[in-house]
């Protein structure tokens, strides 16, 4: 039988929540229908031995390079079909949000990129953490044809407008970028969830790393740019501005968006080595 798609998920130490996705994924039976694939890269810990666990439903590919992108590459290779997703370890998603991206992606005149709705769980998370989030969800970059932050799914076409995956940080900001609006689609019946960093340090962390990749994007001519950033902070300013409840929170938003950005250009201007500055304070066991 030929797969619906192929589901690729890059996973580095991944141990204390690999199984919370594949679970989640296996438990329905149409994963007959899909081809899913770990691709653990570099694994020290009991990553393999876990998703080893889900086999026949889940095939687990070993490459020694602690990457990302090798490990994406190393996908593609071992994959053969499409529409093919893209799903980060640490994610929250069911196979029916995978399986709608399909259909999205196989209708004629389709997009070429896909994604469902993003939310990020701050239950657990610190104050400052849940307040940067809060204005986070009106910014430009939001609401204006998000796609990425730990799925996204291309079609045949879409996957064919670049070769091998480049060697950044921010595959899912470069991957966006390679589209127009008018090519990208969110699934707003069906969503996936991304845990926030519980601390505050941990979310700089985090959010100094995505700068650093954003800056580390080819520059090239193909790539879909943003609005001026001087827009971007016009636009959410008036949207913050009729709500004085979240002035509090936008204070702390101007600090959380500003400190990465300037850690990030200084990494690069110094040439700093890059540090994947994972979160593990969202990788609670399941």
């Amino acid at each position: 039988m030929t797969a619906r798609m192929s589901i690729v998920i890059p996973a580095h130490d991944e141990a204390a929540i690999i199984s919370r996705l594949l679970e989640a994924l296996v438990a329905d039976p149409r994963a007959a229908e899909c081809e899913i694939l770990v691709v653990a890269n570099g694994c020290t810990d009991a990553t393999v031995r876990i998703a080893r666990t889900f086999e026949p439903s889940v095939r687990v590919v070993e490459i020694e390079t602690a990457s990302k992108i090798a490990a994406l590459d190393a996908g593609d290779a071992a994959t053969t079909a499409f529409p093919r997703a893209y799903v980060d370890a640490d994610v929250l998603i069911d196979l029916p949000a995978l399986l709608a991206l399909a259909d999205l992606l196989g209708e004629p005149d389709g997009p070429l990129i896909a994604s469902p709705r993003f939310e990020v769980d701050t239950a657990a998370s610190s104050w400052p953490v849940q307040a940067h989030y809060r204005i986070w969800e009106l910014t430009d970059y939001r609401r204006q044809g998000h796609i990425g932050s730990g799925v996204y799914a291309l079609s045949q076409a879409g996957r064919e407008r670049f070769g091998s995956w480049p060697d950044v940080i921010a595959d899912d900001r470069f991957v966006q970028q390679l589209f127009a609006l008018d090519e990208r689609g969110t699934l707003d019946g069906h969503v996936f969830t991304v845990r926030s960093a519980r601390t505050l340090g941990a979310h700089l962390r985090r959010t100094t790393r995505i700068a650093r990749g954003n800056l580390e994007l080819p520059d090239d001519e193909r790539l879909q740019s943003d609005d001026p950033i001087g827009d971007r902070m016009g636009n959410l300013i008036r949207r913050v501005a009729r709500r004085p409840a979240l002035w509090p929170a936008f204070a702390v938003y101007c600090a959380t968006s500003t400190i990465p950005r300037v850690r990030a250009h200084r990494a690069v201007i110094g040439d700093a080595s890059r540090d994947w500055a994972r979160d593990d304070t969202s990788r609670v066991s399941a």
